[in-house]
């Protein structure tokens, strides 16, 4: 059935079943003016925002609708624990083209659910119209951090070191075979679009980072080069980062050879891992390395001064500026 013959209001009360996972802190959710919400004492509200645009962000004919649920909750929750926060709440407004199915809105809804689920996290309102042209979503996130403990990317200082979660590129990687239509000529191409179709937010990983004494923290949603920089250029500082310590899987390396690429292409300007890099002190990065996060942490460099501005060092010695090449909406 399409969405127009169903109507608005029957396609709400479709969609609404199952929102709230932690009822503690919901007073009203979906079905009123305004969501009722009720903060933890003390804490700070975080809160974060993403528009997800149909051939911008994403193409139908090579994600599915659950997929892109789950994604367009994704990006947003690692907003969340970029700032050392745990997400609470989102609400949801998204624009539907009337030829789309109701099948498909249900999916969409329930690939969001899923990762609400898996985080505690309440959907507690949104808007839903009709849209012209194609699919539009857009997510506002909210969570709550101990003030003590709130990430900025503005606190990094010399001699801190410079670590990410993870492995960076493969989702960079998962785009450019779905986009060539090749990802399913080899077996070892199927993780990387999954983990482009369907990332997974370090929200846990983020929480004990920032308990750790980290300095700066951002999520890796450009590609490492723009948010290093986006880093350097708040906290004041440079960054000497080295190739070789950067962490790519097995999958981005095999899947670079096949396509003719370098696998440090991806890490450093693919974007969409969702990963985090942070800075921290090397004494407290001793005790945080002893901890189970549920990711790998690997050090990729250190923090210099201002001055030298952020520098990428090859495997000869070299060094040279790592411009801020990732993803930007309006460069030519």
């Amino acid at each position: 059935m399409e969405i127009k013959k169903l109507g608005e209001f029957a396609l709400i009360d479709l969609i609404k079943v199952d929102t709230i996972h932690n009822k503690e802190n919901v007073v009203i959710g979906i079905g009123d003016d305004a969501a009722a919400l009720i903060p933890a004492p003390h804490h700070l509200q975080l809160v974060t925002t993403d528009m997800l645009v149909e051939m911008v962000h994403f193409d139908l004919s090579t994600t599915s609708a659950w997929q892109l649920g789950y994604k367009s909750i994704a990006v947003n929750l690692s907003d969340i624990a970029a700032m050392g926060g745990q997400p609470t709440h989102v609400v949801i407004s998204i624009a539907l083209p009337s030829y789309l199915s109701v099948d498909f809105v249900v999916s969409l809804y329930e690939g969001m659910k899923e990762i609400c689920h898996e985080f505690g996290v309440n959907i507690v309102g949104g808007d839903t119209v009709s849209s012209p042209n194609g699919l539009v979503i857009n997510v506002t996130a909210m969570g709550e951090v101990d003030p003590k403990k709130l990430q900025r990317r503005s606190g990094a200082g010399v001699g801190d070191l410079v670590v990410v979660t993870g492995a960076l590129g493969d989702s960079g990687c998962g785009l450019e075979l779905l986009q060539q239509g090749k990802w399913t000529e080899h077996g070892f191409f199927q993780p990387l679009v999954t983990r482009h179709v369907t990332p997974r937010p370090q929200v846990t990983a983020g929480a004990m980072i920032a308990s750790s004494g980290s300095t700066s923290m951002n999520d890796i949603s450009d590609g490492l080069a723009s948010e290093a920089n986006e880093i350097a250029r708040a906290s004041h500082v440079g960054m000497r980062i080295y190739a070789e310590m950067i962490p790519l899987s097995a999958e981005v390396c095999a899947a670079a050879r096949a396509l003719g690429k370098d696998g440090l292409e991806y890490a450093l300007y693919g974007g969409e891992d969702y990963q985090l890099v942070f800075t921290i002190p090397p004494q407290q990065f001793s005790l945080l390395s002893q901890a189970d996060l549920g990711t790998k942490l690997t050090v990729i460099g250190e923090v210099i001064e201002e001055r030298h501005g952020v520098l990428l060092v090859d495997e000869d010695g070299a060094e040279s500026l790592l411009e801020p090449k990732g993803y930007n909406h309006f460069r030519q």
